[in-house]
């Protein structure tokens, strides 16, 4: 049967998944070397698709390159790639690469998706409309908006593919613009013409006071954009937009629809004004030479996040942009802050810290925009847009200006502390240099991490000394639910530190594209609970996680045990059926690690198969799809014990294909178990117990049940006649015995059976 392949030896699941990863890794080195230029994606496409009548490609020219296309001898214009110009990074993480044609005019003449991989597109929403929104830049005169004349074109919003929509309009035109500027399409661009020397500007490290929110409002550090709920409407007038219109914002047109503001907190000054000496030092640590970091607040009635953000999703309402480059940020960029340390500072519900991706060089000296987009939903699958800036510049007083030399003879010598002259912003200080990021967030988190080494200890200390806490079911019980409880309340919902299938996914990940410690050892809760599952794999499979650490699995024994209590009917599923729905937690886990070396971004959204970051990180604050789901599986876990956990978990599939390694066998049994006594079996919570006596490790949660039984002299058949035994040879060497008194009257019954003799079902085989 399909249940006993998984338990039948225990080098044949390892094998199979080393034999799985490899061919995997193969096929992911393969598709990884296939890197995406533009000569790789010319034989897709023909002439014809840019340029009416065309016949012919020219060779690359310059870099980044751009292909000439002729008609005859006659020059039609060129095409480029998309992602050699601009930021064109979707949801996936991965570009959207496409060819796009312009003439030498700055006009856009055709557009070709040659590749991508973004998972909203893949999980059902038809490329063919995504292609029909951004195809209306076809025929705009991107030369205009280049030199200003006319505004940037905005492409029409697909509901459910927001970010990938939006991802390839910006990188359309901010690559068509960069292109015009480098003055490569025959003297249209605004590249500049003079040659004369320009004063260079770089961040004064000697600023770095402590000022009040009012004056670094004051002063244009932190900027503001207010709209109310009469300027939403009347932006979305303007649009033209008849449906848009017809849906406008409710409530008093004076009302607040948003208050944003956002800083450059790399800035020391304005770092350690919002952030906090503390918080400050802990950033600089964290950012590499020349990164920025930005601050953003919000409040009123519209989310400067999204509704929808969740851990593993990217910020699609906010962009930033400088030039013709831009970025949104991604879940990783992101630290929620609960206040802002300037005095003076107002209340908000929303606090951001986001560092700026690497993609994006942003010179804090030289202007910038957040750029915030308002969706309105006007039909079903129909959103309407507008988008609002927040443009920000440095004040100077920040700055320290270098006059440019008059002669190269004047140039300053080698040994002048140009360094001190050059420092970009976001370089932490020498002494920060010399600390690693991970030391400091270790540093920030000693009582998080001192409580979670505590428990682990104790589990420690539970799992070595198990033999005397089982004989005492009473305070064992107490003492499993205290715990349990612990994880759930203190390690799930309050620290976060949920572990996921994700994490394993992860780490593959990083083995093939580059490991770094660093990264890992950011996240320390994470890393302990970790480094103490690998250990615990060792000595007792994957049951010191499953059984004890998971808060979810916690979370469903518990209300398990609360069903219990108010009499709700358990249900036993069938042993056959049982061992037959086994495996699907392994195909699971199997079918997301072969996804994640396809896209790791798809591969995060089907792990939401996992309900831990519904119930646990977000406590069901969420849309309702996603707590519905995890709701039905916590329901179904009323009836049958630990539901998800026995059939569904891919984490602990992954857990337990390295678990089958552990060294020792701490489960005890007696010879009669099996055969013929099934009491363990029968009582077993998730049925990991075979009718043939053997615990399946694979699947045992090591919740020690068994253990309860297999020392109780009450319960456990075995033991009964052990005590029975013993009970009769003190009844015989018993004074009364001795002097020929009557001895115990009650040993055996009349009908021959002796008192304390197990239940007929305690012998009675599951049944198949």
């Amino acid at each position: 049967m399909v249940g006993r392949l998984f338990a039948a030896s225990k080098p044949a699941p390892a094998l199979a998944f080393v034999a799985i990863l490899a061919i995997c890794a193969t096929l992911w080195a393969h598709a990884a070397h296939a890197a995406g230029d533009l000569a790789s994606y010319l034989p897709k496409v023909a002439p014809g698709d840019f340029f009416s009548g065309a016949d012919r490609f020219g060779p690359p020219q310059g870099d980044p390159p751009i292909v000439p296309v002729y008609r005859g001898d006659q020059l039609q214009g060129f095409v480029y790639l998309n992602s050699d110009f601009a930021n064109a990074i979707g949801y996936s993480g991965k570009p959207i690469r496409l060819l796009v044609g312009i003439d030498p005019k700055g006009v856009l003449t055709g557009l070709k998706l040659v590749e991508h991989k973004e998972p909203i597109v893949l999980v059902g929403i038809p490329e063919k409309r995504i292609l029909e929104a951004v195809n209306k830049l076809i025929g705009v005169d991107m030369g205009s908006v280049t030199r200003g004349a006319a505004p940037a074109p905005q492409v029409d919003i697909v509901s459910g593919a927001t970010v990938t929509v939006l991802v390839i309009g910006d990188s359309i035109v901010r690559s068509a613009a960069k292109l015009i500027k480098s003055g490569r399409l025959g003297g249209q661009g605004n590249a500049a013409t003079s040659a004369t020397p320009q004063a260079s500007k770089a961040i004064d490290p000697g600023k770095n006071e402590v000022r009040d929110w009012q004056s670094l409002v004051g002063d244009g550090s932190v900027r503001r954009l207010f709209l109310s709920v009469a300027d939403i409407n009347k932006a979305f007038e303007n649009t033209g937009n008849a449906a848009a219109v017809a849906h406008p914002e409710e409530g008093d047109p004076d009302d607040t629809f948003i208050e944003l503001y956002v800083a450059d907190v790399a800035v020391p000054t304005i770092g350690r004004s919002l952030l906090g000496d503390e918080g400050f030092n802990r950033l600089a640590g964290r950012l590499k030479p020349g990164q920025q970091a930005l601050v953003v607040a919000g409040s009123g009635r519209y989310s400067f996040k999204g509704a929808a953000y969740v851990r593993g999703g990217i910020f699609d309402r906010i962009e930033l942009i400088q030039e013709t480059n831009s970025v949104r940020f991604r879940d990783r960029d992101h630290t929620r802050l609960g206040s802002l340390a300037a005095e003076g500072t107002p209340d908000f519900p929303e606090i951001a810290l986001f560092t700026v991706p690497p993609e994006l060089a942003l010179d804090p000296t030289e202007p910038w925009v957040l750029q915030l987009l308002v969706q309105r939903v006007v039909g079903a699958r129909d959103k309407a847009l507008v988008t609002f800036d927040v443009g920000y510049t440095l004040p100077d007083t920040y700055l320290k200006f270098q006059a440019p030399p008059t002669q190269p003879a004047q140039a300053a010598p080698a040994s002048a502390p140009a360094a001190a002259e050059t420092r970009e912003v976001g370089t932490p200080p020498a002494a920060s240099d010399e600390e690693p990021l991970w030391t400091r967030i270790w540093r920030g988190n000693t009582v998080k991490i001192g409580f979670t080494v505590a428990a682990l200890g104790a589990l420690t200390l539970i799992f070595f000394f198990q033999n005397i806490l089982v004989r005492r079911p009473a305070v064992y019980v107490w003492v499993r639910r205290g715990y349990l409880l612990f994880i759930l309340v203190w390690l799930g919902w309050y620290a976060n530190a949920q572990l996921s299938v994700v994490n394993v996914l992860t780490f593959t990940n990083s083995l093939l594209t580059g490991f770094s410690w660093e990264y890992f050892l950011s996240a320390p809760l994470i890393f302990v609970l970790w480094a103490s599952i690998a250990a615990g794999l060792l000595f007792w499979g994957r049951g010191p996680f499953c059984g004890w650490l998971c808060p979810f699995g916690a979370l469903q024994e518990l209300l398990n045990n609360v069903a219990q209590a108010l009499k709700v009917p358990q249900y036993r599923v069938p042993w056959a059926l049982h061992e037959r729905l086994w495996p699907i937690k392994y195909i699971i886990f199997l079918g997301l690690f072969g996804m994640s070396l396809y896209s790791t971004a798809f591969a995060e959204q089907l792990a939401e198969v996992e309900p831990f970051k519904t119930s646990i990180i977000l406590k069901f604050a969420r849309e309702w799809p996603f707590v519905v789901y995890a709701l039905a599986l916590l329901a179904v876990g009323l009836f049958v014990e630990r539901f998800f956990c026995r059939y569904m978990c891919p984490l602990g599939a992954a857990l337990a294909i390295p678990g089958r390694i552990r060294m020792f066998e701490w489960l005890r049994r007696w010879p009669e178990c099996g055969s013929p006594c099934q009491r363990c079996a029968n009582e077993c919570p998730v049925q990991a117990i075979h009718p043939e006596g053997h615990i399946n490790v694979n699947e045992c949660i090591y919740c020690m049940h068994c253990q309860e039984l297999y020392f109780d002299d009450h319960r456990c058949p075995h033991m009964i006649q052990l005590r029975l035994k013993r009970e009769k040879r003190q009844a015989l060497s018993s004074p009364s015995m001795r002097t020929g008194g009557k001895g115990p009257a009650t040993v055996i019954t009349a009908a021959g059976k002796p008192v304390g003799a197990p239940p007929v079902d305690a012998i009675t085989p599951p049944a198949t």
